[in-house]
C-alpha cells in the first residue's frame, strides 16, 4: 500500500493545575525548533515516499516493459539501475525466455560495473539452474573474463603493476573457463576469442615464471634457476619467453660449472633467437643498483628494462 501522505498528532497544550492571571507567549527559540522539526520530518516523508513509489513504479509491469526498462539503462551505461530492474523481473516473473536473459544481463551488469564477485556468483547461479542452456557457451566466456580481470584493472590503471607480478590464482580460473569454451563448445561464436585469451593467459604465466628465475638468478641459487626455467619449457611451451628460459639455462649452467649443459643450451638459444641479448653479454640487464636505496621502488624485472626498449 503505497504512503500518501504524512500524519502528525494535534499539538494540545498542557492545562494547567490553577488557570494563570495572563497567557504565556511561545518564545523565538520553541517556535524556530518546532519549524526545523517539522521541516525534517516532511523531508524525510518525502523521500520515503519517493522510495515506494519508485518500487511501485516497476511493480505490476508487463515483463516486456520491464526488460525494455532493463535494456535502456544497460545500452545507456547505467548498470546499477539495469541490475535493479532485472532483479524486480525476476522477482515478479521467475520462468520464462525474459528471466534467463535477465539473468545473463544482470551477470554481465555486474561485470561492467567491476562488481566482480557479484558477477561470479550470478555466472555460477545461472550455470547450476540452466546447465544446457543454448547460451551457457557464453557464460563459461564471461566468468573467463571476469576472472581474467579481476583485481587487475585498478591497479594497471594507478601503478602500471605488470599483471605476471600479482596473484595468479584468479587468471589460473579464467585460464579454465576459456579452455572449457575452448573444448567443449569448440563450435560457439566465443572459441576463437577464448583461445586468443588463453595464449594471451599463458605468456601471463610464463613471464611470471622467469621473473621468478631470475630473482633466483641474481641471488646465486643456480640449481632453483635451472628447475624453474625446466619447469617453463615443459608447461608453457612455444611462450613468448621461451627463449628467456633457454637463456637462464644457460646462464645457470654455466655458473654451476657444466660447460656441457651451457654449450648445448647456447647452441639452441642461438638456433632460435640468435638476436637474443644473452649472446651480447648484456643478460640479464637488471635495473639501476641505486634503484635499491628507494624503500618504496620494490623489485624490478629485467623483463621490463627490455620492453622499455
Amino acid at each position: 500500500m503505497a504512503i500518501t501522505g504524512c500524519y502528525y498528532p494535534p499539538f494540545v497544550s498542557p492545562t494547567p493545575n490553577r488557570p494563570s492571571m495572563t497567557p504565556r507567549l511561545p518564545s523565538l527559540r520553541h517556535v524556530l525548533l518546532l519549524l526545523l522539526l517539522v521541516l525534517f520530518t516532511a523531508s524525510g516523508c518525502a523521500r520515503l515516499k519517493g522510495a515506494f513509489k519508485d518500487k511501485d513504479a516497476l511493480e505490476g509491469q508487463p515483463v516486456e516493459e520491464l526488460y525494455t526498462r532493463g535494456q535502456k539503462m544497460m545500452h545507456g551505461g547505467n548498470w546499477n539501475g539495469a541490475v535493479r530492474v532485472y532483479r524486480r523481473l525476476v522477482a515478479q516473473y521467475p520462468y520464462g525466455p525474459y528471466t534467463e536473459q535477465a539473468l545473463m544481463e544482470t551477470a554481465y551488469a555486474h561485470y561492467k560495473s567491476g562488481n566482480n564477485e557479484e558477477a561470479i556468483s550470478s555466472i555460477d547461479r545461472f550455470i547450476r539452474t540452466y546447465p544446457t542452456h543454448r547460451n551457457i557457451a557464453y557464460m563459461y566466456y564471461l566468468r573467463g573474463l571476469v576472472n581474467a580481470n579481476r583485481d587487475t584493472v585498478f591497479l594497471q590503471r594507478v601503478w602500471t603493476l605488470d599483471a605476471s607480478r600479482r596473484d595468479l590464482a584468479t587468471p589460473m580460473q579464467g585460464y579454465n573457463d576459456f579452455n572449457t569454451v575452448a573444448t567443449r563448445y569448440p563450435n560457439s561464436r566465443y572459441a576463437a576469442d577464448a583461445r586468443q585469451r588463453m595464449v594471451a593467459l599463458r605468456n601471463t604465466f610464463a613471464r611470471h615464471d622467469i621473473d621468478v628465475g631470475l630473482y633466483y638468478l641474481r641471488r646465486g641459487a643456480n640449481v632453483s634457476v635451472v628447475e624453474r626455467a625446466k619447469y617453463l619449457l615443459e608447461t608453457y611451451p612455444q611462450s613468448e619467453y621461451q627463449n628467456d628460459a633457454v637463456a637462464l639455462l644457460a646462464t645457470a649452467y654455466t655458473r654451476l660449472g657444466n660447460e656441457t649443459l651451457a654449450s648445448d643450451a647456447e647452441r639452441v638459444l642461438k638456433a632460435n633467437d640468435p638476436q637474443h641479448a644473452y649472446f651480447k653479454g648484456d643478460w640479464p640487464d637488471y635495473p639501476w643498483t641505486i634503484r635499491k636505496l628507494n624503500p618504496f621502488a620494490g623489485e624490478k624485472s629485467p623483463l621490463e628494462n627490455r620492453d622499455d626498449e
